[in-house]
């Protein structure tokens, strides 16, 4: 299966217009992004765990990168609430499964190959730094390689600057508004920007927190 699978391409998803799928476990569904293969797949998902629902022991043999919407996701390491930000590295081994019911954003088979290194970090309580050059704007790093850059910003209301793509861009709303070619885009709603140029984006009145995810996407066009 191949969705969304041209990088060069950009993808505006909203999250209201993508309906839920079954998956092959009872009890989970999910909105497919991107995705390149079948149940083995370089993909990015938005994946909702019922009460009581679970996957089968499994190893990540590509890495896991996910981040908790709502509820509380779990498995053998501990209960993951909302607003927690974790990657499970390439041969890592979990099964994931939710008590209460949870929602995640989710990346698979996406990380270096010699990438070992497990990130869990509650974004509720994590410090934010104004950045250098846009007012307005506050930022933390969650993770940090020679091939991508991960963080959460935070833009006060009605913050505007124009966004370098270079090396590709992929914004996830978490809370707020955000503005971009004339449309608001709210919580779950993804963008997926490809290499190359200026992008003009704006956040709504309310502010908006949003996970941003930039670099990756120039191995994808390159490859």
């Amino acid at each position: 299966m191949e969705l969304n699978a041209d990088f060069t391409q950009t993808v505006r998803i909203a999250d209201a217009d993508n309906p839920w799928r079954a998956s092959p476990s009872a009890g989970v569904e999910r909105k497919m992004l991107d995705r390149i293969g079948d149940e083995v797949a370089r993909a990015t998902t938005i994946v909702r765990f019922a009460p009581g629902s679970a996957f089968a022991p499994h190893t990540h043999d590509g890495g896991e990168e996910y981040i908790v919407l709502e509820g509380v996701f779990q498995d053998e390491a501990g209960d993951f609430p909302v607003g927690t930000y974790v990657r499970n590295p390439p041969t890592s081994r979990h099964t994931p499964r939710s008590a209460p019911g949870a929602t995640i954003f989710v990346k698979l088979w996406q990380f270096d190959p010699e990438d070992r290194q497990h990130v869990r970090i509650d974004m509720n309580a994590l410090a934010t730094s104004p950045d250098a050059v846009r007012a307005g704007v506050e930022t933390a790093t969650l993770f940090q390689d020679a091939h991508e850059h991960v963080s959460l910003e935070v833009w006060a209301g009605d913050a505007a600057y124009p966004l370098d793509t270079a090396g590709g861009v992929e914004i996830l709303g978490l809370d707020g508004r955000l503005r971009q070619e004339g449309r608001a885009r709210g919580p779950r709603d993804w963008l997926r920007l490809a290499p190359g140029g200026l992008v003009d984006l704006a956040a709504g009145p309310e502010g908006a927190r949003l996970w941003v995810k930039t670099g990756h996407l120039s191995r994808m066009v390159a490859g």
